[in-house]
């Protein structure tokens, strides 16, 4: 039995179709932290005021810095990661480890109750979003491939933490 072939025409017509679907897909992933209450929320205006625009960008709005430009990478003292937002503790050094990505990772955060996790769609499939659990903060992803003991790397945005020495 032989299979009709597959014409230009419609290969041109499927593919902007499938196209123009893209913004409602990417829409549906957008900044699922912002629609809960946080015990330091803030509104817009008072972020901005607050914050760099960098920060604002990754923490508000769920951007993503450029990898390899934050010098929180390379921070090998003792003491904790907060969140640049609203001081929250969020990961110790003592979890923290070189992953190669081009952003700070830690195997876990500090403590269950220090940050909060969502599903988001933004690139078209799900991933694990991690946010700042009193701010709501975008802080960055949860991956399946970090060391032992938890196998889990938290890849987060140097702009989104601040770092206290012990």
């Amino acid at each position: 039995m032989r299979l009709p072939l597959l014409s230009r025409r419609r290969l041109m017509a499927a593919s902007a179709g499938l196209a123009g679907m893209l913004p409602f897909v990417s829409a549906c992933g957008a900044a699922p932290a912002e629609a809960k209450t946080f015990p330091k929320g803030r509104s817009e205006a008072e972020w901005k005021k607050v914050l760099s625009r960098e920060q604002f960008y990754v923490l508000r709005e769920a951007g993503t810095e450029r990898a390899f430009t934050s010098p929180l990478n390379k921070e090998k003292r003792k003491g904790t990661f907060v969140c640049a937002g609203c001081a929250n503790p969020l990961y110790s050094s003592a979890t923290k480890y070189d992953s190669g990505t081009g952003w700070p990772s830690f195997w876990q955060a500090i403590d269950k109750g220090a940050v909060g996790t969502s599903t988001d769609y933004l690139i078209g499939y799900p991933r694990t979003e991690v946010h700042c659990a009193d701010c709501g903060g975008h802080l960055g992803h949860i991956f399946g491939d970090g060391p032992k003991p938890t196998g889990k790397r938290h890849c987060i945005n140097g702009v989104a933490l601040k770092f206290v020495p012990a």
